[in-house]
């Protein structure tokens, strides 16, 4: 049981540490996109309540296939779905 509690925050985890080093320079640390890069190619905000609408289908697909300016991910299922969840925790 203690397992099982712990797996999500293992998953949390791992969608964190994707997220820095794949989505910080553009999103930011917070999701504003507030960088200068994410000001630059004007971004959304992750955190608002546009992004946090969409189902993690549709975000699973913005962040497999690409979307405007943002380029198709190359990461495998598991490393996109962590992703998703840390984008959910961003609100």
């Amino acid at each position: 049981m203690l397992f099982a509690a712990a797996l999500p925050m293992a998953a949390f985890a791992d969608g964190a540490a994707t997220y820095k080093t794949k989505c910080t320079p553009c999103h930011g640390a917070d999701g504003s996109g507030q960088t200068p890069v994410g000001k630059n190619l004007k971004v959304r905000d992750l955190r608002s309540p546009e992004v946090q609408k969409l189902s993690d289908a549709e975000i699973t697909k913005v962040l497999t296939d690409g979307k405007g300016k943002m380029p198709a991910s190359k990461l495998p299922a598991d490393a996109i779905k962590a992703v998703v969840g840390f984008i959910r925790g961003l609100k």
